[in-house]
């Protein structure tokens, strides 16, 4: 391990703050068509309700404070600043667990669940046990460097952060979205290292299968994957193609990142239509907030682009099957994804439906989420995998 991590606070200046509401106040709202609700994209009124409650109630110097409450670090790996959380857990059994978000999420989509995973568990074993969390920011996410990369290049430092500078020989990952690609691909690269991951989607169909093939459970599945890349998919395109155009207004505008983001955190959460059914105006915006303070917006859906190019290249160990001993959870809000997919996906050890939660799920339904992660590295003895 390193001797001396360097720590990292978050401070962000007045002056930040101060533009931000100067913009806030010159919105120019658009029209919307009647009875809109969320059909045409960011419901207005809704968003009119969100930006009234940042100008007049957000304290972000709160925020600030409760974001800088456990520790944080940043240190350059492989030529790249990245910024993480880092805490160690309380049980005497406490074992490494690198933690990987998506977009337009953040390393905030963990911080509910950072005390339920900490915090010491009894059971059967010689002694109680608990997780060493680490939580990096993506590179071209929040608080690291605006460097854009692809799944595998991430993992190769997430590697080298946990083995080089935090000093484990062997650890657990787990994600969602873009994390549980990274995460699949850390899994792949350093299997040796990597003894068991958890992850809430195993990846989606590109049009390279053989559907033929198939069971009729995953040709229902690939029917609805391609409706949803007709109804919900165009942000991927986009953002996969020519995501400097769109960065110019959403780096430029609050009101417009806040439309872009929040979008899908209506869309793809088990909310049953009111997206306050699973994320407080105060959560909504301090996600935003962070690729706001940092200016990050544009290097993380520059993402896609590196990540798409690198695909067509010559392939990502992040689409390759996955031999590493894998734990999948299911959640309602997320594609009905059948057991065989996964099965072609990874090595399926456990899979589970919970009956709440979507996309975000950690920061969504903090408690299910943490179940799920506790059950399958501890609960089916995959622990024992790691010395």
């Amino acid at each position: 391990m390193k001797s001396n991590l360097t720590p990292f606070k978050i401070q962000i200046s007045d002056k930040v703050l101060n533009d931000l509401q100067t913009r806030l106040s010159l919105t120019r709202w658009p029209d919307e068509p009647e009875n809109a609700n969320w059909s045409y994209g960011t419901n207005l009124e809704y968003l009119k309700e969100l930006v009234h409650f940042w100008q007049n109630q957000y304290d972000w110097r709160a925020n600030e404070k409760h974001l800088n409450q456990y520790p944080q670090f940043k240190e350059t790996v492989d030529g790249v600043g990245i910024h993480f959380v880092y805490i160690k857990g309380k049980g005497k059994n406490s074992k490494p667990l690198i933690l990987t978000h998506g977009w337009p999420d953040s390393f905030y989509r963990f911080y509910k669940a950072i005390p339920m995973l900490t915090e010491s568990k009894e059971s059967n074993n010689p002694s109680d046990f608990s997780f060493d969390v680490i939580i990096p920011s993506i590179p071209g996410f929040g608080f690291s460097d605006k460097t854009a990369l692809d799944d595998d290049r991430t993992a190769k430092i997430w590697n080298s952060l946990m083995t080089d500078i935090l000093g484990y020989k062997e650890y657990f990952a787990a994600g969602g979205d873009m994390g549980a690609n990274i995460t699949k691909s850390l899994a792949n690269q350093f299997p040796d290292a990597v003894k068991a991951i958890h992850l809430t989607d195993v990846g989606y169909p590109n049009g390279s299968e053989d559907w033929s093939q198939m069971s009729e459970a995953e040709q229902k599945f690939g029917q609805h994957i391609q409706q949803w890349f007709y109804t919900e998919g165009a942000f991927n395109m986009v953002q996969s193609t020519k995501p400097q155009t769109l960065a110019y207004g959403l780096n430029d505008s609050p009101v417009g990142l806040a439309a872009w983001i929040i979008e899908k955190f209506n869309s793809w959460s088990d909310s049953n239509g009111n997206i306050e059914n699973c994320f407080t105006k105060n959560e909504l915006l301090t996600n935003i907030m962070i690729y706001w303070v940092t200016e990050t917006i544009n290097s993380s859906i520059r993402t896609y682009k590196n990540v798409a190019m690198a695909s067509y290249s010559g392939g990502l160990k992040s689409s390759e099957y996955v031999e590493v001993p894998t734990g999948v959870s299911g959640f309602p809000g997320e594609a009905p994804v059948p057991k065989e997919w996964m099965e072609r996906k990874v090595n399926l050890k456990k899979l589970s439906y919970p009956s709440k939660g979507g996309h975000f799920a950690a920061m969504e339904v903090p408690e299910f989420w943490t179940k799920e992660i506790t059950s399958f590295f501890f609960g089916l003895k995959v622990i024992t995998l790691l010395n």
